[in-house]
């Protein structure tokens, strides 16, 4: 993930850029450490390199790095010409590169031939089955064609050999979710928690898919992972002090004449409820009396 000040930094140099003051090669370093998607910068700073034979010499061994670099850019921005020759100029100097072909894979991916990408992705995870990028490949091939299925299967096959990979159980929960399938949902979030317990994202993200569920025990763990959302961000998730207060009410009306256990203590709701408001008057002054009728709604 972006830091704030990465992100001013890329700006700053993009703004520089733009006006004249150079500095197109940093832009570009940094834009790829910090894998940042901007196609049509990315695409106009680096052919204003490439088209120079000064500046391209003057890059040494990284010019072949700008070539794969632009090729991304402009199969992004559909520009499938310059993809194409930039891809035949890295195939020329690496020959027999496995790197290259995930290019050209990519690019018959562009221009919708999706059967002949498959064909190369195969030929080459044969020579290497635990190619992350062509696992990946698959999965966005299968989302581009509407295959949602398909993109869960291959997620699934790619988690069972790369099971550390955040951002694959991150993107399965979502499709998840998206089909309504929440328990599944909650099982990715879960191996997120385990391995991530302190992004607080990941505790919120579980504990919606919690309430959602619904029923006493889900409800009771989603309230602990709103809490646990709070205790994370020092007290200014919004999402989930409303969520203590959904929670609450949503425990009450389910145990109702139920024992003592099941029922809930008020304390956590009140400090909920009194931060939520107080967060209002501070950022949303003109949205306090809506949220005073929400929480009357609910009985807090």
């Amino acid at each position: 993930m972006v830091s704030k000040t990465e992100e001013t930094q890329l700006n700053r140099l993009e703004n520089q850029v733009d006006n004249g003051g150079g500095g197109a090669w940093e832009y570009l370093c940094l834009a790829r450490k910090l894998k940042v998607r901007r196609p049509e910068k990315v695409l106009k700073y680096g052919l204003s390199i490439l088209n120079d034979s000064k500046k391209r010499s003057a890059l040494g061994p990284e010019e072949w790095t700008l070539y794969e670099q632009v090729a991304i850019a402009a199969m992004d921005c559909q520009c499938l010409d310059v993809a194409k020759d930039c891809i035949k100029v890295l195939r020329k100097k690496f020959p027999e590169s496995k790197r290259v072909g995930r290019l050209e894979g990519m690019l018959l991916e562009a221009k919708g031939l999706w059967g002949e990408a498959e064909k190369a992705y195969s030929s080459l995870s044969e020579d290497n089955p635990l190619d992350q990028v062509i696992h990946k490949r698959r999965v966005a091939m299968a989302k581009a064609q509407g295959n949602i299925s398909a993109a869960i299967e291959w997620l699934n096959k790619y988690l069972e050999i790369f099971m550390a990979d955040h951002d694959a159980w991150r993107e399965l929960a979502e499709i998840y979710v998206s089909l309504q399938m929440y328990k599944q949902a909650a099982f990715c979030y879960e191996e997120l928690i385990l391995s991530q317990p302190t992004v607080p994202l990941y505790h919120l993200a579980y504990a919606d898919v919690l309430y959602t569920l619904g029923g006493l025990e889900n409800l009771q763990t989603a309230k602990k992972y709103y809490a646990s959302t709070i205790d994370l961000t020092g007290g200014k998730n919004t999402r989930a002090l409303l969520g203590i207060c959904l929670c609450t009410s949503a425990i009450g009306q389910v145990s109702k004449g139920r024992n003592k256990e099941d029922k809930e203590s008020p304390e956590l709701q009140s400090l909920a409820a009194k931060a939520l408001e107080k967060d209002y008057k501070e950022r949303a002054d003109d949205k306090h009396g809506l949220l005073t009728c929400v929480l009357r709604s609910l009985k807090i």
